[in-house]
């Protein structure tokens, strides 16, 4: 069994761990007592009898573990094997909270959030360890109150979708849906979303909002809600800040380090998640970030931010989400590829160091481009740019009619060859638009800081 003191306070957070069926041998435990999450049972073990609230499971629960919360407030975990009876003591009632009314008292800028998930923002209640969605603008507001010192906040939710499981058309409706918040007077558009995809989204976002006339801002959460370090409100409320400057591009904040001191505010076109925990996890690439939001409320922003246009937001979606992002590797097979291209209306390919691929791949996609079918390269290095004039193998890419990706992001060239297929399906426009900057993708003259990780 083991056990830690509960939390002092509810935490708060855009992003929660995923509720889980238990593993079959607590399962049966549970099902012969009757029992469910959040109900009150009394187990017995190795002659102790603990009373307690059936936790959830979640993915990072024991398969064979039994977590209770105890009257103390404590967790517990019990092993299957150690259990010898579990009794049913009470069901648990769900509260129900009466709707209440987000103050709008005027004076403030207007923030409209646009929800993507199923959680906006989630509490933990610590009678149960039950971690609580907030799906409507009153639960969003009311979980970070410090919102309503900053803005008249706006919200509702588009879609529900964990972020992995995002399409195109998800990307297309969230410009839509932006871009007409913006024309109905917002300020700024705040969308929490999930952490995974969060750079694609912004990429995206980023190619098919024009004229922007405030920021389109996009958050997460590194550290979910049940956990002391969740970044969460911080990283909300430090978005919420820039919805009074003069920015007018699609950006993503997200804290600058891994203590409380700064929220980083990067280009939606050049950040990317470079870890799978730290709260510090997304970083601006071949760029330095577009500013930051202190902990102390100041706002500093670079002069390379794009400032807000007059409008109105345009949001031009014209997607082919008939794209290939295809990672080399060695000992790729040569079918692999040709399958990938056979079906795709154009390629991305993630080279290595400046852009290469093994030999024996380079007819295939040579052969894509003859058929009308575009092929960019770029580097899964990430820092950096694309030379394919360097080594024989660049120039017989080039030869082949490669398109140089230049230092964009591999996933930001996949987004971005949607992008210029939506708009043609002709190769030479299509490399043309490949090569202009559009949204800040491309870093003509990197310098040393800036490739040393920006």
């Amino acid at each position: 069994m083991s056990g830690g003191p509960p939390p002092e306070r509810p935490y708060r957070a855009l992003a929660v761990r995923r509720p889980m069926e238990y593993p079959p041998a607590v399962k049966r435990l549970l099902d012969a007592a009757g029992a469910t999450p959040g109900d009150a049972v009394a187990v017995t073990a190795r002659g102790e009898r603990l009373e307690g609230v059936v936790m959830p499971h979640h993915e990072f629960s024991g398969a064979d573990i039994l977590t209770l919360k105890l009257q103390t407030g404590y967790n517990v975990g019990i092993e299957v094997a150690d259990v010898t009876r579990v009794d049913l003591v009470s069901r648990h009632v769900p509260a129900r909270k009466a709707p209440a009314a987000v103050p709008a008292a005027g004076g403030r800028p207007v923030l409209s959030v646009l929800g993507t998930g199923g959680t906006i923002a989630s509490y933990v209640d610590y009678r149960t360890g039950g971690v609580h969605p907030a799906v409507t603008a009153e639960d969003l507001v009311f979980s970070v109150p410090e919102l309503l010192d900053l803005a008249d906040v706006r919200a509702r939710v588009v879609y529900s979708v964990y972020s992995e499981n995002l399409k195109a058309g998800d990307w297309q409706r969230l410009a839509q849906e932006a871009a007409k918040e913006l024309n109905a007077g917002a300020e700024a558009v705040l969308i929490p979303h999930g952490t995974d995809t969060l750079h694609v989204t912004s990429a995206a976002l980023a190619f098919m909002l024009r004229d922007l006339t405030g920021p389109v801002i996009l958050v997460g959460a590194q550290r979910s809600s049940d956990r002391p370090s969740s970044d969460a409100a911080m990283n909300l409320v430090a978005s919420a800040r820039l919805a009074a400057e003069d920015l007018g591009e699609v950006v993503v904040v997200m804290h600058a380090g891994t203590g409380d001191t700064a929220c980083a505010v990067h280009r939606g076109t050049k950040v990317r998640k470079m870890h799978a925990s730290r709260r510090d996890a997304f970083r601006s690439m071949n760029a330095e970030p577009l500013g930051k939001v202190l902990a102390d409320g100041r706002v500093e922003l670079s002069p390379a931010a794009r400032r807000r246009a007059k409008g109105p937001t345009v949001a031009d979606t014209r997607l082919d989400p008939e794209v290939a992002l295809v990672w080399f590797y060695p000992g790729m097979k040569p079918d692999l590829v040709a399958r990938c291209v056979e079906q795709a209306h154009g390629i991305v390919v993630a080279g290595t160091g400046l852009g290469h691929v093994a030999h024996e791949l380079i007819p295939i996609l040579g052969g894509a481009v003859k058929a009308g079918k575009p092929v960019v390269m770029t580097t899964q290095t990430l820092q950096g740019r694309v030379s394919m004039r360097v080594y024989d193998t660049g120039r017989d890419l080039i030869r082949a009619g490669v398109v140089s990706g230049e230092d964009m992001l591999p996933e930001v060239a996949y987004v971005k060859l949607m992008w210029a297929l939506g708009r043609t399906r002709e190769p030479a426009e299509v490399a043309r638009l490949m090569s202009a900057d559009v949204a800040g993708e491309l870093n003509p003259a990197i310098t040393l800081a800036e490739d040393e990780g920006g």
